[in-house]
Parts: C-alpha cells; sequence; structure tokens
C-alpha cells in the first residue's frame, strides 16, 4: 500500500510485536474497518513497514474462534503471528517473543492505525544508544504529551522476562508494561519528550467516533507514511476536526483496570 523507505540497518535484533483481536468492548471488530479502501490493521502494518530499523513484524492475537479471522489476513498477507492468552496479554507477549527468539521488542497495539515510523525509529536509537530497559513516549500517563495514538514502547526480552516474572496484577497482566513504570527505580527508563503538547490530539480507535475522524484524517492528508507533523498541520487548518472525538478520555481501558482492582 505505501512506498516502503530503504533499510538503514538489516542487522538490527528488534521486532514489532503488534497486539490485536477482534471483540473490541467498545468497538467490537474495529481493527478490519475501513479507513480508505485499507482497514485499521492495514494502516498498522504499512505504517510501520516505514521505518528504518524494524526487523519483523509478528501479529500476536488470541486463540478465540472469533480471531481466526486475524489469521486468515495474516496468512494470506504472509505475515508472521502468534495465538496467546486473550485476556494475560502480558503473557502473550511473553510467548510470542519467547517462541520467535526475539531479543528486542516493540510494542504496538493495532488500534493505532497513525502510528509515526519515524518516531517508532527515533525511540529505538534512544533505547540502543542509551542501553536503557526500557524507552517509550507515553510518559507520564497522566500528563504524556504525546497524542494518543502515537504511543511506541520499546524494551528488551530479558526486561520482558522480568516484567512477565514480577507482574501480579490484573492490570499490569493486561496492559503489559505497568510494571515498569510503575517501579520505575528497578529499570533504566527514557521517555522521549515532545517541544510541544500534542496530547490534545487523539487518534488511536476505540469508540466510533475514533473511527470516523481517522477516516477523515486518512482522506484529507495525501502523503504516506502519515506523519505526526501532517495531521498537526492538518489540526491547525481545520480545529473542527478535534471536537469529533474530544469527549473521551486516554488511557481509559488502564485507568479502568486500576480502579476494578480497588
Amino acid at each position: 500500500m505505501f512506498f516502503r523507505i530503504k533499510k538503514i540497518s538489516h542487522i538490527l535484533n528488534i521486532d514489532v510485536i503488534i497486539q490485536a483481536r477482534m471483540d473490541s468492548s467498545r468497538l467490537p471488530g474495529k481493527i478490519m474497518m475501513n479507513l480508505d479502501n485499507n482497514s485499521v490493521l492495514d494502516y498498522v502494518i504499512t505504517q510501520l513497514k516505514c521505518s528504518k530499523m524494524i526487523n519483523r513484524i509478528i501479529i500476536a492475537t488470541t486463540h478465540d474462534s472469533v480471531d481466526d479471522v486475524i489469521i486468515k489476513y495474516a496468512q494470506e498477507r504472509g505475515l508472521t503471528y502468534f495465538r496467546g492468552d486473550k485476556n494475560d496479554v502480558l503473557d502473550r507477549y511473553y510467548k510470542c517473543a519467547k517462541e520467535f527468539g526475539c531479543k528486542n521488542i516493540v510494542r504496538i497495539t493495532s488500534d493505532c492505525p497513525l502510528i509515526d515510523p519515524k518516531t517508532v525509529d527515533k525511540i529505538i536509537q534512544k533505547f540502543f544508544s542509551l542501553n536503557v530497559d526500557y524507552a517509550t513516549n507515553k510518559l507520564p500517563l497522566k500528563f504524556s504529551k504525546c497524542p494518543h495514538g502515537a504511543e511506541v514502547e520499546i524494551f528488551s526480552f530479558e526486561t520482558l522476562k522480568t516484567v512477565w516474572n514480577k507482574s501480579k496484577k490484573r492490570s499490569e497482566r493486561e496492559h503489559v508494561t505497568p510494571y515498569i513504570y510503575n517501579n520505575s527505580e528497578k529499570f533504566k527508563i527514557f521517555n522521549l519528550d515532545y517541544d510541544k503538547d500534542l496530547s490534545y490530539m487523539r487518534y488511536t480507535i476505540d469508540r466510533p467516533k475514533d473511527l470516523e475522524l481517522v477516516q477523515k484524517i486518512v482522506t484529507k492528508i495525501k502523503t504516506r507514511p502519515i506523519l505526526t507533523e501532517d495531521i498537526v498541520q492538518l489540526f491547525i487548518k481545520e480545529p473542527n476536526l478535534l471536537s469529533i472525538n474530544s469527549e473521551y478520555k486516554r488511557n481509559e481501558g488502564y485507568f479502568k483496570s486500576i480502579k476494578d482492582e480497588e
């Protein structure tokens, strides 16, 4: 679908694992819904293929029969896939990474179709150059400057193994990385800061109005891949677009999990 940028390195041991399932509680089947002539999951994958630093892209879905459509999708496109636990996403990530011998993992969720490959590469570079256990652009959760829908997380397999062993809470198992940033004294962490606060932008897909907004974004922006800077410029030109899904809260699922544990 998109022109793939030539890799600057084919020897980096870093793979993307995309968590994907069909039975989202708020918008079931969202990852297979159309944005233009391509699905949400199409966009996630093709945006990531524009990264210069990623080796493999692996789709990690569940054993549920409803997710057979994801397996069919992967098989038809020659994509690598894995099936694991539906609710224990951390276990799914760990067993997926172990099966495929992943040394370093980029975590991406399948409801972020406009993930910026330049941001991915920038965080990968920091992960290696600073020799950290975990690199991201999403911290702190309540005051992040990152657009909602542009979150990237990178960690080593050894860090993932530690987290898999240590995480006991349901919220930690469901959301994969909370044990890391809630125990920051135990890990070397890098967070990519933004020059400007871009948290007002939401282009993750969790609810119907999110889908409506992203459909408009991909129609109005003609260049590919679509970068964060392109979306910023679009919202400057058409600020009314921001009101489409402005009522939704950031990290709603994670904070609900925390509340349920109280």
